[in-house]
């Protein structure tokens, strides 16, 4: 047997299809034996039941819970007899020729006990998880504090993700992606299997390490290409991704790193998971607030302007109104005519200019009742006309713009 495909699937049906059927593709054009397990993690979208249907020549192992993406691909590996053994993400489409380009690769360079192709995303670009360097406590702090990002191209800052490597040369790199990694049965034989203390994240790191720890060679090959829809496969979202990523590298750090090393390597990713989750956390408030926000300055510049109008051209005093006007009403209204609008429905989807209206004309009559009970804060009721219907103008504006630039 020339070659096994692993592929562990939890809940990624449609992926699942498309994987395999390029899969099928690939191992026509290999042109030798080829056997292709699936490894379904407990999946309830239909996944097994369309694997029996259209893919009658893979090995499927059903679990009936979800033990973990190194457990999973364990099980299969135990029984694979190929010479090289591939573990493949179920979100990923492979070109027809890229396991006869690997297997090749590999017969050529006899050092070779793990290879990792280019990928792509789903839009063509190059992913630089491809090729990646082992996350030492220094590697590890440039990623975390941004450095990586801010000089991917430097030896010393971009050794994360390899950056000074051109991604159109083979090299010689220290890990390989759990996205598509190849590896020789006689590596996995000396060096064992996935580490199952892994439950997502991290194992492929560890399993590339013990490779050259072994004695073997890791190698990116350009040679072919790979789409990986990154991310699909583990339904990752922002907070949870970097508990989980992160607390994986801490395991990496206890097992592979001296006591001080890995003491030193716990510090900082406990304050990057902190930090990273606090920014996860405030980017999404923001994100949600932002319409708010937007409509509130837009509602403000405008009765501004408004005041300042009718300063000079009814009252004809450029003073005629107090600081406190902008300063203290005017914030005042904005409170009243966006809880107004909110709760009229405004910022619900879809978008209907009548729920802006009448949450601007609720608000705008709420208002001059109030002002008719405090002598103090009584101004001008035609500002607060005006400006309720430039707070309609201004809403609708505002959505329109961002319906057409979407």
């Amino acid at each position: 047997m020339k070659l096994s495909v692993v592929i562990v699937n939890y809940n990624v049906c449609y992926f699942l299809e498309q994987a395999l059927l390029s899969v099928r593709r690939a191992v026509e054009k290999l042109g030798q034996p080829v056997e292709v397990f699936v490894v379904d993690n407990n999946s309830v979208d239909g996944s097994v039941a369309m694997v029996r249907a259209r893919f009658g020549e893979v090995i499927l192992i059903e679990n009936h819970d979800n033990p973990g993406f190194s457990k999973a691909n364990n099980q299969a590996l135990r029984l694979a007899t190929g010479e090289y053994q591939l573990l493949l993400n179920p979100d990923t489409v492979v070109e027809e020729d890229t396991f006869r380009a690997c297997c090749e690769f590999m017969d050529q360079h006899p050092n070779a006990g793990g290879l990792g192709v280019k990928m792509l995303d789903g839009q063509g670009k190059f992913l630089p998880e491809s090729k990646r360097g082992l996350p030492t406590p220094w590697v590890a702090f440039y990623k975390i504090f941004g450095l990586a990002r801010l000089f991917p191209k430097s030896r010393r800052f971009g050794r994360y993700h390899l950056g000074f490597l051109d991604k159109d040369q083979s090299h010689e790199i220290e890990v390989l992606s759990g996205a598509f990694m190849l590896m020789r049965r006689t590596t996995l034989s000396q060096v064992g299997l996935l580490d199952e203390d892994y439950f997502m994240y991290g194992e492929d790191i560890d399993l590339s390490y013990r490779i050259t720890r072994g004695g073997w060679k890791n190698y990116y090959f350009p040679g072919t290409r790979i789409i990986h829809y990154k991310g699909e496969s583990t339904k990752r979202t922002s907070v949870n991704y970097v508990f989980v990523f992160y607390r994986a590298m801490v395991i990496f750090a206890r097992k592979h790193f001296a006591p001080e090393r890995a003491g030193t390597f716990s510090v900082l990713i406990n304050v990057a998971i902190w930090l990273r989750a606090g920014l996860a956390v405030a980017q999404r408030l923001l994100t949600q607030a932002a319409p708010v926000l937007l409509d509130a300055g837009l509602i403000y510049g405008g009765v501004y302007f408004l005041k300042t109008y009718w300063e000079l051209n009814h009252k004809y005093v450029p003073t005629a109104y107090p600081p406190q006007f902008m300063l203290v009403a005017v914030p005042a209204y904005l409170l009243i005519w966006l809880t107004s609008a909110y709760f009229s429905g405004a910022y619900d989807e879809p978008t209907k200019t009548s729920r802006i209206v009448r949450g601007i004309f609720l608000g705008t009559v709420l208002i001059s009742a109030i002002s008719n009970f405090f002598d103090a804060w009584r101004f001008s009721k035609a500002l607060i006309v005006l400006g309720g219907v430039w707070a309609v103008a201004a809403l609708v504006s505002r959505r329109l713009v961002v319906h057409f630039l979407r």
